[in-house]
């Protein structure tokens, strides 16, 4: 592999984990009802997992509900159910229509709890980005001994993985802390 094509490939992935890390971010809770909650579920719809956004609309009309209007009426007992068996911690109330998702304000002990949650799932991001640093080293470290590389080359190169580490490192933090601040927010 070429300069470039390590350098490209390293971003992309890296990329991809901060990408991942920021959609679990969505999936917590914190005290304000967002469609982010319940947008990653999966709903059994006649007989393969389907996206719950592919099969309403979700709304939020209070700061503390959200309201998802199927678009095939006959899909709200399926999507009860998916939400009942999501990790997602609510109870649907369907009136044949529409379900409404009431979001409780969350306690003192349940806010350090999705904290430390919060850290755990940037940790895991962190980890995935300098796993895919050592496997850029390691491929400049091959490209070189194979010839495709000088030796300056090959230290240019790490020095920019090293610099896309930072910066994927960075947006990592900086949204886990943004995270933490909402979640622990009255």
């Amino acid at each position: 592999m070429d300069q470039d094509e390590i350098l490209l490939d390293a971003e992309e992935r890296m990329e991809k984990a901060a990408q991942i890390f920021h959609d679990q971010l969505k999936g917590l809770r914190t005290g304000r009802a967002t469609p982010g909650l319940v947008d990653t579920i999966r709903v059994e719809y006649y007989g393969s997992p389907t996206p719950l956004k592919q099969l309403a609309t979700i709304s939020v009309p209070e700061p503390q509900q959200i309201v998802i209007r199927p678009f095939d009426a006959s899909s709200i007992s399926d999507i009860t159910k998916a939400i009942q068996a999501s990790d997602v911690g609510l109870a649907p109330n369907s009136d044949g229509r529409l379900i409404r998702l009431n979001v409780p304000p969350l306690s003192t002990e349940r806010r350090r709890q999705l904290v430390s949650r919060v850290k755990e799932f940037a940790e895991e991001a962190r980890i995935s980005i300098r796993n895919i640093r050592r496997d850029a080293n390691k491929h400049a470290d091959q490209s070189q001994k194979g010839k495709i590389l000088t030796e300056d080359e090959r230290d240019q190169t790490k020095d920019k993985v090293q610099e896309l580490t930072k910066k994927f490192e960075n947006q990592v933090n900086n949204a886990a802390s943004e995270k933490e601040k909402d979640v622990m927010e009255e």
